[in-house]
């Protein structure tokens, strides 16, 4: 799962939830996420950053 963070001609911007470097993608390659796939996504996040993986 990643958060969209622009367009750059033909392509989409992405970014890990957690952070980490951006890559392109094809519009058409993405979709929105589903409710239970962001209330995971945030679960795993908040888990990791309780054990000191995610500054």
């Amino acid at each position: 799962m990643a958060r969209l963070m622009g367009q750059v001609g033909p392509y989409v911007q992405l970014r890990p939830l957690g952070g980490g470097r951006e890559w392109d993608c094809p519009p058409d390659g993405v979709r929105r996420a589903t409710d239970a796939e962001r209330i995971s996504a945030a679960t795993a996040y908040v888990n990791a950053r309780s054990r000191g993986e995610v500054p």
